[in-house]
């Protein structure tokens, strides 16, 4: 453990076999000389990205009024609660995602544009190009300050290969929205015990972590000698926050491990399923989202992109007694049921990212919380999914940005705006020196 007399460092870890544990912010992470004014460590800003696919109930989806004195949309209610660290951005459009003369597509150029304002390559081949997303920017300036530059996370399995939209785009376009260079796409990782182990693990070998399965062991049974050690250096708040911390690293593995053994349990051959990922969408969702808690709140990183879904996805909603795959009702022709159907997809899509938002609400994080020192951009590459069309975007901005960001507005603009102008406010907000991105005409004004 990395410890000096006056303080702990930010970057405190406890090693075991096979283990890396990162620290949450603690109190006694501040130099003892630090004045009762400044008790807690200068916050950190966080940055995360959550992608819907298939498109919206638009008409269900934007409020009423702009400003400050807004009503939530029916499709947004899941944010009540949080309505005071949520902008709501309408009239934003994605024009780099448009056909420009290539035709079919859309579904690929959504997600490849999202986050990069350029319109991609169309290419079945390996000469695929777009251009580097903003998560990757931010992640190159602020990923030296922790284990991990960024973590990419999906639900869907990826990876294919050929033309996934029948249109003649690779399946890259629709299987990640990061890309470190125009050329060079990041894949997104869907099993949670690859992404418990990226985070905690410290070069397990594949024989230790089968070991320690069997033995239905924690990782943090390898630390326990360290963390004694430290609970004695620890004042009584920091000793809770380190225990409700270790109780929520816990949980996740426990959640792994029973999916786990679902698998083994099971009769059926499911070659193409990776152990750990839960049969569970919901359940999936909340163990991704959960990893990307416990990711900022020990610094493992500062960038997280999310795809709860991917572009074309055929998933079939039963719990909400929707038996239509999701790609099929989007092409909805102005059916009213198959509006209402798209209008429930979307509130329970909400409804998951306001339980994650709730989850970093609650989390201290130095003067503040998760939530308060987070920005975190909710949204879509497809605006009506009947249409192909991409604007007006959904978009949803949610956190404090470290005070950067005032919550509880609807900022309504002019219709076709570039969503490349948000895409560089974002940017800025995270400090990266760049006054243009994509398409971009100019940064939105945030604050």
């Amino acid at each position: 453990m990395l410890i000096t007399r006056r303080a702990l460092p930010r970057r405190a870890i406890l090693k075991g076999m096979g283990t890396t544990l990162a620290l949450p912010l603690l109190d006694a992470m501040v130099p003892a000389a630090t004045t009762t004014a400044q008790t807690a460590a200068a916050p950190v800003r966080r940055l995360g990205f959550v992608y819907v696919p298939n498109g919206a109930n638009m008409a269900h989806w934007t409020p009423a009024e702009a400003g400050k004195t807004f009503d939530l949309s029916p499709i947004l209610q899941p944010l009540a609660p949080l309505k005071d660290r949520v902008v709501v951005v309408s009239g934003l459009g994605n024009s780099p995602a448009d056909a420009w003369g290539d035709g079919g597509g859309d579904h690929s150029r959504g997600p490849a544009a999202w986050l990069s304002a350029v319109h991609p390559k169309r290419t079945e081949g390996a000469d695929i190009h777009a251009g580097t997303t903003i998560d990757q920017l931010v992640a190159q300036r602020m990923g030296g300050h922790t284990q991990l530059a960024s973590l990419e996370l999906a639900t869907e399995a990826t990876g294919l290969v050929g033309d996934c939209g029948g249109a003649g785009y690779s399946c890259v376009y629709i299987d990640t929205l990061c890309w470190r260079t125009p050329t060079s796409p990041l894949p997104m990782e869907t099993n949670p015990r690859v992404v418990f182990e990226l985070m905690f693990g410290d070069g397990a070998t594949r024989e230790q972590r089968a070991i320690r399965l069997r033995e239905n062991r924690s990782i943090l049974d390898a630390v326990t000698a360290e963390l004694g050690r430290l609970r004695t250096r620890l004042g009584t708040p920091d000793r809770t926050r380190i225990n409700e911390y270790l109780d929520a690293v816990r949980e996740v593995e426990r959640r792994i491990q029973h999916a786990e053994a679902q698998e083994r349990k099971s009769e059926l051959a499911l070659p193409d399923r990776p152990v750990g990922v839960p049969d569970d969408f919901e359940e999936h969702v909340a163990v991704m989202f959960e990893l990307q808690a416990l990711a900022f709140q020990a610094d493992v990183t500062r960038v997280t992109t999310f795809m709860l879904s991917r572009e074309l996805s055929q998933r079939a909603y039963t719990k909400l007694g929707i038996s239509d795959p999701h790609h099929a009702i989007s092409h909805h022709q102005d059916d009213p049921d198959k509006l209402a159907k798209i209008a429930k997809i979307n509130t329970y899509h909400v409804s998951l990212f306001a339980s994650y938002l709730e989850r970093l609400r609650t989390t201290p994080d130095g003067d503040g919380s998760l939530l308060d020192h987070t920005l975190i951009l909710y949204g879509g590459g497809m605006a009506d999914g009947n249409l192909h069309s991409h604007s007006p975007l959904p978009v949803v901005l949610a956190g404090g940005a470290a005070g950067r960001l005032a919550g509880g507005r609807h900022l309504s603009q002019p219709l076709d705006t570039p969503f490349a102008n948000l895409l560089l406010s974002i940017g800025q907000l995270m400090d990266l020196p760049i006054d243009r991105f994509g398409d971009s005409r100019g940064a939105l004004s945030l604050t």
